[in-house]
């Protein structure tokens, strides 16, 4: 039997969700529908598996198509206290396994001072398991000898209960009395077995000071065998499709099957759309590239799994994935008739849960690096509900732990005036957490940016998790569009310089990221400027010092160089911005930022506030 130990951060239940992702993907690489070849164990403790609201989301992922695993083997660790906190204190129900009453699965209760009581319910609980492929609940009522973490003085908060508990005779004791007075063993093998296994430990301690690790197993065998991580390389990857492929694709996702009905503002908004694409090459908006990024992968061969709330429509009704008759409700799963090799496009709308999917999707990504997965958020400060999963495990899985991950994260950001809870993805607090190279944090501005980036994610050897600023209003903008040709023939650009003005004339550059760059351009045609560049970052980090001092090199010495952002100034990449750029530019750049001003709030709630805002935001940019 082979058994893999989940990496366990002190936020105690969140590596619930990542286990089973892991099953997950497991299962389906082995081909196993059922769930029978691999099983999820978690162990809980009792304050936690009541008091965390992640260990609620795990649960009611267990019978979704998107997420079942067959079924998991739950073991509460119930020792009356949580750290210093008493059962009284810290549920309001009987038990602490109440919460698992919404799936109605068998729990039971045993004396963890009984161990043949203890396995005669665990053989019961996996036969429950292998049978019904359902959770199953085994709650081990016990006690915890020597405080939290071995190391506390529980007697300050407990000293009556712990007066019992010293009086108690161990586990140990107690089954080794029975044994010899029913006769079962010999008087004098319990005292002899626990020797050998103290002198056991021992030899395993002398052998780890010895410092022999060459038998360790390595995290980069087995399916990690072709992949690396460590610094970004250099070297680009080829993401180009050819346009032949790329026409019989979109041929393959805008012809419905026979009989299938679409609504009809489906047909006319997105088929007719995309018909009109591939017979023009030209008007590729962002949801017909970032389609026709999954359909390649898909016709492949590459697995590709995104979820989230709104997954198969898109939140902003861009992507339609799967499409839905209008008559019978039948599903046409439009990318899937794109794919070979027996390729999945499991493109699934989530619960609403932020943490537990996101936990998920981050596990299955670990046993799955060949494939795209990926979440998508409803908006991208939506996220915040899953902060713990960012920062126990995708920002620093691989400095912890030598664990990679392609992890995709989708996350909707820009000032459209829509308030505080739908504008920022807080783009400022992934770029804090950016350090070694451990992860990418990109906010692109063209659909062919998006098609290249998806498919620069699969095809490079190098695994990190991809962090992307995806836009809202620029899924329609008229001018936020590509050819087929640059699908067919681009790559994904770190920077995209200004083809629009002379160099050598310019006396300011706007540098900016992401939908504000559409503002600047047109403020700037609208008022004629011609001596203002505007240079879209478009990957925020890894930062290229390199590609940098390339583009900056073609503008005169004496320029002045604006950071642009919607942001307010304390929010947005200009921390960020700010402490990196002059340590690469020549000497004597200076940098200085126009932006919202600080705030605590990430925008207005007024779209007349709003509008004011970014039109003086523009004007000043572009003053002079």
């Amino acid at each position: 039997m082979h058994c893999t130990l989940a990496f366990n951060p002190s936020h105690l239940e969140f590596a619930n969700p990542v286990v089973e992702g892991r099953v997950r993907a497991k299962l389906e690489r082995r081909g196993d529908h059922e769930g029978t070849s691999v099983v999820p164990v978690l162990i809980h403790g009792d304050a936690a598996m009541a008091g965390q609201g992640i260990v609620a989301e795990t649960l009611n992922l267990s019978e979704l198509p998107a997420y079942r695993t067959g079924g998991t083997i739950h073991v509460v660790i119930d020792n009356q206290i949580g750290f210093t906190t008493l059962p009284q204190e810290s549920r309001s129900t009987p038990y602490c396994t109440d919460v698992t009453r919404m799936l109605r699965c068998p729990v039971f209760h045993v004396n963890g001072d009984d161990p043949e009581a203890v396995i005669q319910v665990v053989r019961l609980a996996v036969a429950y398991r292998q049978r019904f492929h359902k959770d199953v609940v085994v709650d081990l009522f016990c006690y915890r000898r020597y405080g939290h973490n071995e190391g506390d003085e529980p007697r300050f908060t407990q000293p009556k209960m712990y007066a019992v508990i010293d009086a108690l005779p161990s586990v140990r004791t107690l089954y080794a009395e029975q044994l010899v007075r029913q006769g079962r063993v010999k008087a004098g093998l319990p005292d002899e077995l626990r020797t050998r296994t103290h002198q056991r430990f021992e030899a395993a301690l002398e052998e780890t000071r010895a410092g022999d690790f060459s038998l360790l197993p390595s995290s980069f065998a087995g399916l990690w065998r072709d992949y690396v991580g460590g610094l970004e390389p250099e070297q680009a990857v080829d993401t180009g499709v050819p346009r032949a492929t790329l026409d019989d694709l979109l041929g393959r996702i805008t012809t419905a099957p026979e009989g299938f009905t679409p609504h009809s503002r489906i047909r006319r908004f997105v088929l007719a759309k995309q018909k009109k694409v591939l017979a023009t090459g030209k008007n590729v908006d962002w949801g017909t590239g970032e389609n026709l990024a999954i359909a390649s992968l898909l016709a492949e061969g590459v697995n590709c799994r995104i979820t989230g709330q709104d997954v198969e429509r898109g939140t902003f009704s861009h992507r339609h994935a799967t499409l839905h008759d209008a008559k019978t409700g039948a599903r046409w799963n439009r990318l899937q008739d794109c794919a070979t090799k027996d390729a999945l496009a499991a493109l699934y709308d989530s619960p609403l849960s932020e943490g537990g999917v996101l936990g998920f999707e981050w596990g299955y990504s670990l046993d799955a690096p060949d494939a795209l997965v990926g979440w998508e958020a409803q908006f991208g400060d939506f996220a915040n509900s899953a902060q713990v999963m960012i920062d126990q495990f995708i920002s620093s899985s691989e400095d912890k732990w030598q664990r990679l991950s392609g992890l995709l994260l989708l996350l909707p950001h820009g000032f459209e005036g829509q308030g505080p809870e739908h504008s920022s993805a807080r783009l400022e607090r992934y770029l804090a957490l950016c350090a070694e190279d451990n992860m990418q944090v990109v906010y692109p501005t063209t659909p062919a940016q998006i098609f290249h980036l998806l498919r620069r994610q699969v095809h490079r050897q190098w695994r990190k998790p991809l962090v992307v600023m995806t836009p809202k209003s620029l899924l329609r903008h008229k001018r936020a569009v590509s050819t087929l040709d640059e699908l067919a023939e681009g790559r994904f650009q770190r920077l995209i310089d200004d083809d629009h003005v002379d160099a050598a004339a310019v006396r300011r550059v706007l540098l900016c990221t992401g939908k504000v760059y559409y503002d600047l351009l047109d403020g700037r045609e609208k008022r004629g400027i011609e001596d203002v560049a505007i240079i879209r970052f478009e990957q925020l980090y890894p930062f290229s010092p390199k590609e940098l001092r390339r583009v900056l090199g073609r503008y005169p010495a004496n320029v002045d160089y604006v950071w642009v952002q919607e942001e307010p100034w304390n929010m947005g990449a200009w921390y960020y911005i700010r402490a990196r750029l002059p340590q690469v530019a020549s000497e004597g750049f200076t940098l200085r930022c126009l932006s919202r001003p600080e705030s605590a709030s990430p925008a207005t709630g007024s779209k007349a506030a709003h509008v004011i805002e970014q039109k003086e935001l523009v004007a000043n940019a572009l003053s002079a």
